[in-house]
């Protein structure tokens, strides 16, 4: 995925269709960050794994809660509203930034369909060393959500996803995540993806419906 991706694709219908939000904000990738932000989130995602992994005594625990209480404090004078701040606006960092959104790294994107390859870590376990059946819905629908804007559809919500678990997904082994848009209906995109690991193994396939908004809707 290029550091443009975000923007209007060039393939984007050549009226303004394409820039029909409904009720939803238009966002654009954020042009300027601080240059260590992208290591920040790197060592807040490893702090989600330590924190869901840890068995420490009970003054480690406390001062790892009062370092934790710091940080907040440091923050929370910076805290501000959707679509201003850098995270989720950074396509070239993984996850675009964004402690939510996996972090996966594109290699794919295009009207003919988008891949993104990466691996689940401490934080997804669901138990026995496999992923959380959970995180596999956010996987598939951010996936989609590329799919409908790289294939130049305006921005749409998400009216059905269905998985299927085809095996288990295991933790820190490297995966790929591939789907494309299969047919449209007006307003109606229709999409597809399948989860593998490097050797092409299925491990879930998921197919959904994504709505194009209407002006009203938010």
């Amino acid at each position: 995925m290029t550091e443009n991706a975000p923007q209007r694709p060039p393939h984007a219908p050549k009226d303004d269709s394409y820039e029909h939000h409904g009720g939803f904000p238009k966002y654009t990738a954020a042009v300027e960050a601080p240059e260590a932000f992208g290591e920040f989130v790197a060592e807040m995602r490893r702090v989600q794994d330590l924190a869901v992994s840890i068995d420490a005594p009970d003054d480690v625990v406390e001062k790892a809660r009062s370092l934790a209480q710091e940080l907040s404090e440091l923050l929370t004078p910076y805290e501000a509203p959707e679509g201003v701040g850098p995270a989720g606006r950074l396509p070239r960092l993984p996850g675009r930034g964004s402690l939510l959104m996996l972090p996966w790294t594109w290699e794919k994107f295009g009207p003919e369909g988008v891949r993104s390859t990466g691996m689940f870590t401490r934080y997804h376990l669901g138990g026995n060393a496999a992923v959380h059946g959970g995180v596999l819905p956010l996987l598939f629908d951010d996936l989609f959500g590329v799919i409908v804007h790289a294939s130049g559809r305006p921005i749409s919500r998400t009216a059905y996803l269905h998985i299927n678990y085809r095996a288990v997904t295991p933790l820190y082994t490297p995966l790929v995540v591939e789907g494309q848009l299969d047919s449209v209906d007006g307003r109606k995109s229709f999409v597809s993806a399948k989860l593998t690991d490097t050797s092409g193994k299925l491990l879930a396939d998921c197919d959904a419906l994504m709505v194009q908004l209407l002006p009203h809707q938010p």
